[in-house]
């Protein structure tokens, strides 16, 4: 029956769900939670009593600095299913913070004007022998790598399947900067066995020849990938390289040596790497 389930006036169904009538106000614009009755001659809203529980479900989500249109998303699915989409959202705060507060370490060294940043990454060096790799460049923003390089890297992954399948860690090249004012180009390199390189150039699949070469490097976890974090990484190698009288004889890459989608923010999953004399 009605009276089971009573309308409550604006300002008794904010102080219920611990709102302000401005917030349900804006709730109601967002799509969020829309009054069941607005007055024609007054405007004013009038709430059931049984929409308590959505309301307090945003508050709830707002505690977690959920925007608006995410809670939409949840509010609109399936209680299986939105409990999903909390958990995807809540894993990227928690891969972002991490991120940060790598990056905020770095920074209060840097700008306090201590060496200390050297030490925050472990610089050692390598021989890399020559290798025949399919290829794909391409101009990307830096919001844009963290889908473009997974995507990319499956899809030759596939395509090497045909040439024996790939044979090492696949690498991205940076060919020129990625940052908020330039957009590389990028190149991302997937190893295949150098005796089936004629095969894929006669199919017309893009194949080149990386040189063999030294590299200085530095091994990252999962966290310490995230854009912009990961630049202090670069600045470690190559504040390395100055230091011990090297050079570098080559572009920046990235080596992703591990399977990144189960990976936890703590695990090592990429080296970035500088050719070197």
């Amino acid at each position: 029956m009605e009276d089971d389930d009573p309308m409550l006036s604006i300002g008794v169904f904010a102080r219920h769900a611990r709102l302000s009538p401005k917030a349900l106000r804006v709730y109601d614009r967002q799509g969020l939670l829309a009054p069941d009755r607005v007055d024609a001659v007054t405007g004013y809203r009038y709430y059931r009593q049984s929409r308590l529980a959505t309301a307090r479900l945003i508050v709830r989500l707002r505690g977690l600095d959920m925007p608006l249109a995410r809670i939409a998303e949840v509010l609109a699915a399936p209680e299986p299913e939105a409990a999903g989409l909390v958990a995807a959202y809540w894993e990227g705060v928690e891969r972002r913070i991490a991120a940060q507060r790598e990056l905020a370490v770095h920074l209060r060294i840097q700008l306090s004007g201590g060496t200390e940043g050297l030490d925050m990454y472990e610089i050692r060096q390598r021989d890399v022998p020559e290798q025949v790799v399919l290829v794909e460049q391409r101009h990307v923003r830096p919001e844009d790598l963290s889908v473009w390089i997974p995507e990319t890297c499956s899809r030759l992954e596939e395509e090497a399947k045909a040439y024996g399948g790939v044979v090492a860690a696949p690498f991205v090249v940076y060919h020129g900067e990625v940052n908020e004012d330039s957009d590389g180009p990028v190149e991302l390199c997937v190893p295949i066995d150098p005796l089936r390189a004629s095969e894929a150039a006669e199919a017309g699949t893009p194949v080149r020849t990386e040189p063999a070469h030294r590299e200085a490097y530095t091994t990252l976890t999962k966290a310490q990938v995230e854009y912009p974090q990961i630049l202090s990484a670069y600045d470690a190698v190559y504040r390395w390289i100055e230091t011990n009288d090297g050079g570098e004889t080559g572009p920046g890459r990235e080596v992703y040596f591990a399977d990144w989608a189960p990976a936890g923010p703590a695990t090592e999953v990429c080296d970035i790497a500088v050719p070197v004399v």
